[in-house]
């Protein structure tokens, strides 16, 4: 049969080794044209992702690139108090450690035989088992699996379904090699998290392993074209900081310290997810993993689910390798139920972001009772 996955993301890699070590070939169309042509983003917190890993044969091959300092946090109030820290002990299990979006990106494309995945191949359309690239080129499938991110194309051939924003609009800025630069400032970050909760405000800052603090300020309940009206000068990245900590008032002068000391990167995001327990009926030959499939909030799901649904994927295919319509059902079955769970987790924990005792509630999140 011929498997197409659309997209070289985490999911689409990931299904494509499963697939690769259960013996089934597959190809990966991928719009960039190569694996370096733009960043992969931050730090991922891998945890219930690390049993697809097993079944890719990567899980010590992980271990060797994950950072389980990363699971070191701290959480702090505005005014500076410190409510919580964590700090993990050398000798820790790897239950949820940090790693390099990037470094488990590579991982994945390096377990796979160099023709498996074909950059510069921008998916357009898809009929009658022939796909269509932007380049005129085409390719023909058994099934298609649509692994291309929040702005899938392959989703629309399922569902109408798109993504919407949810009242989260989020600054991202970061310092470049910390330790060196601001040892001050690295020492108040720490090893892993650095979680500061207002109300209606968030930061974190994340320490990644290339010695940058990567920083995210997320604005809750603000409108999908609050950027607009923010006042933050984006063209200008001095004035888009000054402006940054203006929006803070009252925060802890050795937190926005953290803003003022920033490269000129400053990227805005604004946060959209699709409906919770989304659902489509089986169409043959075309499914979805990854965010195209149940984009969620960001905290600490998305990646997890992306690798679970690739392996999950492949192992249904290897199971009923001259049945895809069985091994297709048997797999999305199983995905609606185990990512309706995630997303309600994940639009719950957003939830308790945007409320007004943020850091009281995340506090007792992590020490309950």
């Amino acid at each position: 049969m011929d498997i197409a996955i659309v997209g070289a993301g985490l999911g689409g890699l990931a299904l494509a080794r499963v697939l690769h070590v259960n013996g089934i070939d597959a190809v990966v169309y991928e719009r960039e044209p190569s694996r370096g042509a733009r960043g992969q983003g931050g730090m991922l917190d891998i945890h219930s992702g690390q049993r697809a890993l097993r079944e890719a044969g990567l899980i010590e091959r992980f271990y060797s690139i994950a950072r389980g300092e990363g699971q070191d946090m701290r959480l702090l109030t505005p005014d500076g108090t410190l409510l919580l820290q964590e700090d993990t002990p050398d000798d820790a299990p790897l239950k949820r450690p940090e790693v390099d979006r990037a470094d488990l990106r590579n991982l994945l494309l390096d377990s796979l035989p160099e023709d498996m995945v074909r950059w510069g191949h921008a998916f357009t359309s898809a009929d009658n088992g022939l796909l269509h690239f932007a380049d005129g080129s085409t390719a023909t499938y058994d099934l298609l699996v649509g692994a291309d991110g929040a702005a899938s194309r392959v989703r629309a051939l399922l569902t109408d379904a798109r993504p919407a924003h949810i009242g989260q609009n989020v600054v991202e800025v970061g310092i470049p090699d910390i330790d060196r630069t601001h040892p001050d400032l690295a020492a108040m970050v720490g090893r892993g998290n650095y979680w500061v909760l207002g109300n209606g405000i968030s930061l974190a800052a994340q320490r990644n392993g290339d010695g940058r603090v990567r920083i995210g300020v997320s604005f809750y309940n603000t409108a999908e074209d609050w950027f607009a009206t923010s006042g933050i000068p984006f063209d200008d990245p001095a004035a888009a900081r000054a402006r940054l900590i203006d929006l803070l008032p009252g925060w802890d002068p050795q937190i926005t310290a953290l803003i003022a000391a920033c490269d000129d990167a400053v990227t805005p995001r604004s946060i959209t997810t699709l409906p919770v327990g989304l659902t489509w009926p089986s169409p043959p030959g075309v499914t979805l993993v990854g965010d195209a499939a149940h984009l969620m909030p960001p905290t600490g799901q998305g990646a997890n689910m992306a690798l679970l649904d690739g392996a999950r994927l492949a192992l249904a295919l290897a199971a009923h390798p001259h049945d895809l319509p069985t091994a297709v059902e048997e797999y999305e079955r199983e995905m609606f139920e185990r990512t309706s769970a995630a997303a309600r987790m994940s639009a719950e924990m957003k939830e308790l972001l945007m409320s007004p005792d943020a850091a009281q509630k995340m506090l007792s999140f992590f020490q309950p009772g």
